[in-house]
């Protein structure tokens, strides 16, 4: 049985988001917890959200052994992006782009 959990428009970059998320694929859900709440990048703690919440869904369905469940996937999905303008000198003005994403965990029991 799989548990699924998903946060959207999180602001975090997913180019930042999938490095974080590589960590911890195919771990066991207890040890990639540990490794993501030690993780100093921002996006370590979203996922570490997103992880819990799969986890109490997880333990709402009949039958699942909640300690023996696996990452079986962590998507990283790319948002809407926000446009904003920095001014600069002469009138000018650059684009900043404010990136979000759409974070996706399932686990699955081993």
């Amino acid at each position: 049985m799989q548990a699924k959990a998903t946060a959207k428009f999180v602001r975090v970059s997913p180019r930042k988001a999938r490095l974080v998320a590589q960590n911890v694929k195919g771990k066991p859900v207890e040890d990639a917890m540990n490794i993501l709440r030690f993780t100093p990048q921002k996006a370590g703690g979203l996922i570490f959200k997103v992880m819990h919440s799969a986890l109490a869904n997880a333990e709402q369905l009949p039958g699942i052994d909640v300690d023996a469940m696996v990452v079986k996937q962590v998507i990283i999905n790319e948002g809407p992006t926000w446009k904003r303008f920095l001014p600069r000198s002469m009138g000018r003005a650059n684009r900043i782009l404010k990136r979000t994403s759409h974070i996706t965990v399932i686990l699955e029991e081993s």
